[in-house]
């Protein structure tokens, strides 16, 4: 008999997303998961069982169009077992004319029922808070859940980051990814640009001119760029009732990282240690991300102006945990 050769190489292993709340921000990551490929496995877990079953399989009709994965739906919380990473964005929904930090108190009561629940069924999993105000409540789910900070983070201002590329490529007329320039600190009203460092090309910024030689930003048209980077998410609010397919991008793109063990340097939001002076809060500054979740925060370089946004920021965010009885560590 011919002998057959039996190949012992392993196979990949499987990974999966799962997705917390299928309303219109849960369904756009787990819509835009399936066509990025994110992972082989995509779940959609919801309270109201009918509305996740049925985004669940809306994607899925679509998936032999896209990367083929498996999308999966429904009101039982063992879809969620074995993920790679958990995708939190249940929570009440931002009204026109609301803060994100209003929706604080509420959003954080949800997180003492879920968080214990979903690490019950996922205990190897990085979590990532989507959920509006998400750096309050990363604060409230790592102290609920004693995780290493490591494993819980929110998407913090990787899109506002994205937006920021946006406009500055509109203006001066090149592609977003040449654009090297990042939002941090709080995902809301007091984040801020890092403009002494934003450059296209190696060119700083603040040098850059158009083809008539006159520069392309004064320090008014920087501010009025930040304005409307913080100012978009209340914008689509008020026209379409809420933003959601940028985010739902932006938070696949995160899932990537961790997944495929990139090491890519996203503006995520951790839990801070003595991040230039400030700690117990969580707040977006440029980190690497990958299979250990936020693996490291770069300490990258402030000019004056920008350290003190950075701790103004900072101190918005400790007032708002101190009210809700979050303690600071």
């Amino acid at each position: 008999m011919t002998a057959q050769h039996v190949s012992t190489a392993l196979s990949p292993r499987p990974t999966k997303i799962a997705i917390v709340g299928a309303g219109s921000v849960g369904a756009s990551v787990a819509y835009a998961a399936m066509l990025r490929g994110s992972a082989q496995t995509i779940a959609l877990y919801d309270l109201a069982a009918e509305k996740a079953e049925a985004e669940a399989l809306d994607i899925a009709h679509g998936s032999q169009f896209g990367s083929g994965a498996t999308v999966i739906g429904g009101g039982d919380i063992t879809c969620v077992a074995g993920a790679d990473v958990v995708v939190i964005t249940a929570g009440a929904r931002q009204k026109p004319g609301q803060s994100r930090l209003d929706l604080a108190g509420i959003n954080v009561k949800i997180l003492r029922s879920l968080m214990p629940q979903l690490l019950e069924q996922a205990p190897e999993a990085m979590f990532m808070l989507v959920t509006n105000p998400c750096d309050v409540l990363t604060v409230a789910a790592q102290q609920i859940t004693g995780l290493n900070s490591s494993r819980v983070f929110s998407s913090g201002t990787v899109l506002d980051s994205s937006r920021l590329k946006f406009l500055i490529s509109k203006k001066i007329g090149v592609n977003p990814r040449s654009v090297h320039a990042r939002i941090i600190g709080e995902h809301g009203d007091s984040e801020f640009a890092v403009w002494s460092n934003a450059n296209i090309g190696g060119i700083p910024l603040r040098e850059w001119r158009g083809a008539d030689g006159t520069l392309a930003f004064t320090e008014a048209d920087l501010d009025a760029v930040r304005d409307e980077v913080a100012n978009s998410a209340y914008a689509i609010i008020q026209g379409k009732g809420a933003t959601n397919l940028a985010i739902g991008v932006s938070a696949a793109r995160i899932c990537e990282a961790i997944i495929n063990d990139e090491k890519a340097v996203l503006t995520v939001s951790t839990v801070l240690d003595d991040y230039r002076g400030v700690s117990g809060v969580a707040m977006s500054v440029p980190s690497v991300v990958g299979r250990g979740g936020v693996e490291r925060v770069l300490n990258i370089p402030l000019d004056e102006r920008e350290t003190l946004l950075f701790r103004a920021s900072a101190g918005q965010l400790s007032a708002i945990q101190e009210d809700l009885g979050l303690e600071l560590e």
